[in-house]
Protein backbone atom coordinates (compact mmCIF):
# COMPACT_ATOMS: atom_id res chain seq x y z
CA UNK A 1 0.00 0.00 0.00
CA UNK A 2 1.42 2.94 -1.30
CA UNK A 3 0.70 6.35 0.55
CA UNK A 4 0.37 10.56 -0.27
CA UNK A 5 2.12 11.55 2.83
CA UNK A 6 2.64 15.52 3.47
CA UNK A 7 6.36 16.30 3.54
CA UNK A 8 6.11 16.77 7.20
CA UNK A 9 4.27 13.43 7.80
CA UNK A 10 6.55 11.53 5.83
CA UNK A 11 9.67 13.16 8.07
CA UNK A 12 8.01 11.73 10.79
CA UNK A 13 7.52 8.10 9.35
CA UNK A 14 10.91 7.92 8.12
CA UNK A 15 12.39 8.80 11.72
CA UNK A 16 9.83 6.24 13.07
CA UNK A 17 11.15 3.68 10.35
CA UNK A 18 14.81 4.58 11.11
CA UNK A 19 14.86 4.05 14.67
CA UNK A 20 13.06 1.24 14.35
CA UNK A 21 15.45 -0.12 11.92
CA UNK A 22 18.67 0.60 13.79
CA UNK A 23 17.48 0.50 17.39
CA UNK A 24 14.86 -1.87 17.59
CA UNK A 25 12.09 0.76 18.80
CA UNK A 26 10.53 4.27 18.18
CA UNK A 27 11.10 7.90 18.96
CA UNK A 28 8.90 8.93 21.57
CA UNK A 29 6.74 12.09 20.26
CA UNK A 30 9.42 14.58 22.60
CA UNK A 31 12.15 13.18 20.73
CA UNK A 32 10.45 13.67 17.33
CA UNK A 33 9.91 17.23 18.01
CA UNK A 34 13.30 17.60 18.84
CA UNK A 35 14.75 16.35 16.01
CA UNK A 36 12.31 18.20 13.65
CA UNK A 37 12.23 21.51 15.83
CA UNK A 38 8.64 21.45 16.19
CA UNK A 39 6.37 20.92 18.97
CA UNK A 40 5.45 17.87 20.73
CA UNK A 41 1.45 19.09 19.83
CA UNK A 42 2.11 19.40 15.98
CA UNK A 43 4.17 16.12 15.99
CA UNK A 44 1.26 14.32 17.90
CA UNK A 45 -1.77 16.02 14.99
CA UNK A 46 0.80 14.13 12.30
CA UNK A 47 1.47 10.99 14.47
CA UNK A 48 -2.20 10.65 14.24
CA UNK A 49 -2.61 11.26 10.80
CA UNK A 50 -0.31 8.52 10.05
CA UNK A 51 -2.33 6.84 11.92
CA UNK A 52 -5.39 7.13 10.02
CA UNK A 53 -3.88 6.90 7.10
CA UNK A 54 -2.85 3.25 7.85
CA UNK A 55 0.93 4.09 7.61
CA UNK A 56 1.40 3.75 11.68
CA UNK A 57 -0.25 1.75 14.29
CA UNK A 58 -0.20 1.61 17.90
CA UNK A 59 1.15 -1.09 19.89
CA UNK A 60 -0.83 -1.26 22.94
CA UNK A 61 1.25 -1.40 26.61
CA UNK A 62 4.01 0.07 25.43
CA UNK A 63 5.90 2.93 25.88
CA UNK A 64 7.26 3.43 22.65
CA UNK A 65 4.09 2.24 20.97
CA UNK A 66 4.46 3.64 17.37
CA UNK A 67 5.22 1.00 15.09
CA UNK A 68 5.39 0.86 10.96
CA UNK A 69 2.02 -0.70 9.76
CA UNK A 70 2.55 -4.09 7.42
CA UNK A 71 1.96 -3.03 4.06
CA UNK A 72 2.89 0.51 4.47
CA UNK A 73 5.32 1.78 1.92
CA UNK A 74 6.67 5.36 0.36
CA UNK A 75 5.90 6.73 -2.68
CA UNK A 76 9.31 6.21 -4.08
CA UNK A 77 9.58 2.83 -2.63
CA UNK A 78 6.79 1.16 -4.31
CA UNK A 79 7.68 1.96 -8.26
CA UNK A 80 7.68 -1.06 -9.80
CA UNK A 81 11.12 -1.90 -12.57
CA UNK A 82 11.63 0.65 -15.53
CA UNK A 83 9.50 3.56 -13.27
CA UNK A 84 11.04 6.34 -11.83
CA UNK A 85 9.64 8.37 -9.00
CA UNK A 86 8.44 11.34 -10.01
CA UNK A 87 8.65 13.24 -6.60
CA UNK A 88 7.66 16.63 -7.30
CA UNK A 89 7.95 20.07 -9.20
CA UNK A 90 11.25 22.12 -9.57
CA UNK A 91 10.87 26.64 -10.12
CA UNK A 92 12.31 27.10 -13.38
CA UNK A 93 11.25 30.62 -12.37
CA UNK A 94 11.37 31.61 -9.07
CA UNK A 95 11.89 28.63 -6.44
CA UNK A 96 9.42 27.20 -5.00
CA UNK A 97 8.95 24.94 -1.76
CA UNK A 98 9.62 20.92 -2.82
CA UNK A 99 6.72 18.77 -1.98
CA UNK A 100 5.82 15.33 -2.27
CA UNK A 101 3.85 13.45 -5.37
CA UNK A 102 2.61 10.02 -5.56
CA UNK A 103 3.46 9.28 -9.29
CA UNK A 104 5.72 7.37 -11.42
CA UNK A 105 7.13 7.94 -15.30
CA UNK A 106 7.75 4.63 -17.35
CA UNK A 107 11.08 5.40 -18.49
CA UNK A 108 12.46 1.93 -19.33
CA UNK A 109 12.39 2.40 -22.73
CA UNK A 110 13.68 5.12 -23.22
CA UNK A 111 16.90 5.38 -20.56
CA UNK A 112 19.03 2.75 -19.81
CA UNK A 113 21.87 2.53 -17.89
CA UNK A 114 24.61 5.31 -18.47
CA UNK A 115 28.05 4.87 -18.77
CA UNK A 116 29.84 5.89 -15.09
CA UNK A 117 26.45 7.05 -13.98
CA UNK A 118 26.38 6.33 -10.25
CA UNK A 119 23.45 7.77 -8.78
CA UNK A 120 19.96 6.83 -9.38
CA UNK A 121 17.44 8.47 -11.67
CA UNK A 122 14.57 10.77 -10.39
CA UNK A 123 11.81 13.00 -12.20
CA UNK A 124 10.57 16.32 -11.59
CA UNK A 125 8.11 18.33 -13.28
CA UNK A 126 9.31 21.63 -14.39
CA UNK A 127 7.12 24.69 -13.12
CA UNK A 128 8.28 27.99 -15.40
CA UNK A 129 10.54 28.90 -18.51
CA UNK A 130 13.42 30.22 -17.06
CA UNK A 131 15.34 26.99 -19.04
CA UNK A 132 13.68 28.05 -22.02
CA UNK A 133 17.02 28.50 -24.12
CA UNK A 134 18.14 25.27 -23.06
CA UNK A 135 15.10 23.52 -24.30
CA UNK A 136 13.56 22.83 -20.95
CA UNK A 137 10.18 24.55 -21.19
CA UNK A 138 7.55 24.89 -18.52
CA UNK A 139 5.47 21.47 -18.06
CA UNK A 140 8.18 19.01 -19.19
CA UNK A 141 10.22 16.33 -17.68
CA UNK A 142 13.32 16.51 -16.49
CA UNK A 143 15.50 13.45 -15.79
CA UNK A 144 17.58 14.16 -12.30
CA UNK A 145 20.77 11.92 -11.84
CA UNK A 146 21.17 12.16 -8.20
CA UNK A 147 24.56 13.56 -7.02
CA UNK A 148 25.76 16.20 -4.90
CA UNK A 149 28.80 17.71 -6.75
CA UNK A 150 27.99 18.92 -9.93
CA UNK A 151 30.85 20.81 -12.39
CA UNK A 152 30.35 24.02 -14.04
CA UNK A 153 27.74 24.46 -17.08
CA UNK A 154 25.84 21.40 -16.14
CA UNK A 155 22.21 21.70 -15.25
CA UNK A 156 21.42 21.27 -11.63
CA UNK A 157 18.54 20.79 -8.76
CA UNK A 158 19.92 23.08 -5.88
CA UNK A 159 19.17 23.33 -2.79
CA UNK A 160 19.57 26.85 -1.84
CA UNK A 161 20.17 28.36 2.02
CA UNK A 162 16.53 29.19 2.49
CA UNK A 163 15.16 25.26 1.74
CA UNK A 164 13.46 26.27 -1.86
CA UNK A 165 14.80 24.62 -4.56
CA UNK A 166 15.28 25.74 -8.09
CA UNK A 167 16.40 24.30 -11.76
CA UNK A 168 19.49 26.43 -13.45
CA UNK A 169 22.82 25.84 -14.89
CA UNK A 170 25.92 25.73 -12.30
CA UNK A 171 28.83 28.11 -11.93
CA UNK A 172 31.03 27.88 -9.21
CA UNK A 173 32.50 31.65 -9.04
CA UNK A 174 35.66 32.93 -6.93
CA UNK A 175 33.48 34.10 -3.60
CA UNK A 176 29.95 32.34 -4.79
CA UNK A 177 28.30 29.74 -6.73
CA UNK A 178 26.07 31.34 -9.62
CA UNK A 179 22.69 29.76 -10.61
CA UNK A 180 22.47 31.17 -14.70
CA UNK A 181 18.61 30.78 -15.93
CA UNK A 182 18.45 30.66 -20.12
CA UNK A 183 15.84 32.47 -20.17
CA UNK A 184 17.09 36.80 -20.35
CA UNK A 185 13.80 37.83 -18.34
CA UNK A 186 15.38 36.09 -15.14
CA UNK A 187 18.18 37.24 -13.19
CA UNK A 188 20.68 34.63 -11.81
CA UNK A 189 20.78 33.39 -8.32
CA UNK A 190 24.07 33.94 -6.45
CA UNK A 191 24.70 32.41 -3.10
CA UNK A 192 27.40 31.86 -0.99
CA UNK A 193 26.97 27.67 -1.26
CA UNK A 194 24.11 25.65 -2.05
CA UNK A 195 23.20 22.23 -1.86
CA UNK A 196 23.48 19.62 -5.38
CA UNK A 197 20.52 17.35 -5.18
CA UNK A 198 21.09 16.31 -8.79
CA UNK A 199 22.47 16.61 -12.15
CA UNK A 200 20.10 16.94 -15.32
CA UNK A 201 20.70 13.72 -17.89
CA UNK A 202 17.58 14.04 -20.24
CA UNK A 203 14.08 16.12 -20.77
CA UNK A 204 10.67 14.58 -21.35
CA UNK A 205 7.57 16.93 -23.15
CA UNK A 206 4.41 15.46 -24.03
CA UNK A 207 2.38 17.33 -26.38
CA UNK A 208 -1.79 17.34 -26.40
CA UNK A 209 -3.64 16.00 -28.81
CA UNK A 210 -5.97 18.42 -30.47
Amino acid sequence: MSMSLTPQQLRIFRLIRDSRNTQGYSPTMQEIADMLGISKVTVFEHVQALVDKGALVRQPNKARSLAIAEEATLPDESAKAGELPLVGRIAAGHPVEKYEQQETLQLESIFGPRRGQRGSLFALQVDGMSMRDEGILDGDYVIVEQRSVARNGERVVALLPDGETTLKTYFREKDHIRLQPANPEFEPIRVPECAIQGVVVGVLRRYERN
